[in-house]
């Protein structure tokens, strides 16, 4: 199994081995047949070719390998060869549909092309209804006849742009430039722009874009994302869609100097390397007392030296030229800003109508607030009464009010006082009760009757009236209560 056929069944699910055979028969009857499925096999061939393309796998004759572009040759059938399935039988189909739908791109019709290829014009809809009446009537030679080779299902010959891959590098470009404010971040000249760019765009930091990648990513991104503005050779970020896109003297001297300064900053790093290199050279002669070859050594280092010293000098003084030139852009865009507020101050101040006029407002609005105050006081005041309070009928209220309350608890008081009272004289009653009768013949019980008459003719002591008292009570009557309270009184 090819590098590239590896690559696609390790990392594309569409080419999983079990869709293999599927992708590499004869699939163009399911064009009718089965358009869900055929639809399904060129998406996977689509997608599938993309993504080698971007990886850096896609056969090419150059020694740079392109990750924007794929050359479709003989050399991708084998590619894509497989000892158990053979070569894809449909893979022209596929890639006429992806050309057809905008997907690849001729490289020089791209390049060429001075409207956005979002742009679709009404020439291309009448081509487009014929070719899916020709297939819709089964007519597939009919269609080779005017596409030529492509209709006999044969791979067309040339370099294509893959608009897939372009549109991953627009946004991860988007994203890598997010932070470039100043126009002199925002500026380069092509070469320091691939140089900038050229390892941040791949998701492998390891590869590296070709100049045909830098190419076409710089025509997509002016030309149909509006990103970049250029002229061939400086490149400028774009900040918004209603920036122009000329470049100007300005951009120009800014990409120079940058260039220039990284030229300048690459010498210093090779003079430094190669100042430390002879000196090392020249410590191992007078090691080994060859004193010709620690002069000479000794020379050169003097040399690169002062050369590191020029260079340094020089790329000092571009970098306070830089700084000064991203002072005054820092300055135009203060003094623009400020030109623009002056304008909407204007403005605003224009139709504010000035201070009189503010003045004469305030004081109608003074006014008729005051109106609204002197009509909600009328308001307030019809058919009020002022209320007057005798003073002394609410006293009398107030003691009337009291007294019933202490009368209340007066009442509550002697309630209480009367079931104590009642409670004692039970308790006494049942100790009278539980003594029980006098027994007979006991000394002072009466004999006889007549006794007994005489007994009541007897002036009573208290002690006889108690008992006598007792004697008519009875504990379960409704006067008992009473006749108890008059005992203990």
């Amino acid at each position: 199994m090819s590098e590239l056929l590896s690559y696609l069944v390790e990392n594309e699910p569409s080419f999983r081995r079990a869709r293999l055979p599927a992708l590499y028969s004869d699939f163009r009857s399911q064009r009718t047949l089965n358009p869900d499925g055929f639809t399904a096999n060129v998406s996977a061939w689509k997608l599938g070719l993309s993504s080698a393309a971007l990886a850096g796998l896609a056969p090419s004759k150059s020694g740079m390998r392109n990750h924007f572009t794929i050359e479709l040759d003989d050399a991708l059938l084998h590619a894509l060869e497989s000892k158990q399935f053979g070569r894809p039988l449909a893979l022209g189909t596929a890639i006429h549909d992806a050309v057809v739908s905008g997907d690849l791109l001729p490289l020089e019709k791209f390049l060429n092309t001075k409207e956005s290829i979002y742009y679709k014009s009404w020439g291309s809809i009448p081509w487009s209804v014929v070719a899916w009446g020709l297939r819709q009537a089964g007519l597939e030679r009919g269609i080779g006849g005017l596409l030529g080779s492509w209709g006999e299902d044969k791979i067309p010959k040339g370099q294509f742009v893959v608009l897939r891959n372009l549109e991953i590098a627009a946004k991860a470009f988007s994203d890598a430039i997010a932070d470039r404010t100043s126009p002199f971040e925002r500026t380069f000249s092509k070469t320091h722009f691939r140089r900038t760019f050229e390892g941040s765009l791949l998701s492998d930091k390891k590869q590296r874009l070709s100049e045909t990648d830098v190419d076409v990513l710089v025509k997509f991104l002016s030309r149909d994302k509006a990103i970049i503005a250029t002229d061939g050779h400086t490149i400028r970020i774009r900040t918004s869609e209603a920036e122009s896109a000329a470049i100007t003297e300005e951009d120009t001297a800014i990409a120079s100097l940058k260039e220039l300064m990284e030229d300048l900053s690459r010498q210093t790093q090779v003079l430094s390397r190669r100042v430390d290199e002879l000196n090392d050279v020249a410590q191992d002669a007078v090691r080994r007392k060859n004193r010709v070859s620690a002069l000479a050594a000794l020379k050169s280092r003097k040399l690169a030296e002062a050369n590191f010293a020029q260079r340094h000098a020089t790329l000092a003084q571009l970098e306070e030229v830089a700084a000064k030139i991203q002072q005054a852009a820092d300055n135009v865009q203060m003094v623009r800003t400020m030109q623009a507020s002056t304008a909407a101050l204007r403005s605003l101040n224009a139709a504010v109508g000035g201070a009189d006029r503010v003045d004469a407002v305030l004081d109608a609005l003074r006014e008729q607030m005051g109106e609204v105050d002197e009509v909600g006081n009328i308001i307030a005041d019809v058919g009020q009464v002022p209320a007057v309070v005798d003073e002394a009928d609410v006293d009398d209220e107030l003691e009337a009010m009291l007294a019933e309350e202490r009368k209340k608890e007066e009442e509550v008081e002697r309630a209480k006082k009367e079931a104590k009272d009642a409670e004692e004289t039970r308790r006494k009653l049942a100790e009278l009760q539980n003594l029980g009768p006098v027994p007979a013949g006991l000394p002072g019980q009466a004999q006889t009757t007549k006794e007994g008459h005489e007994g009541e003719k007897r002036p009573s002591t208290p002690a006889t009236a108690a008992a006598e008292a007792l004697g008519g009570l009875s504990l379960d009557g409704p006067g008992a209560d009473n006749k108890a309270e008059k005992l203990t009184s």
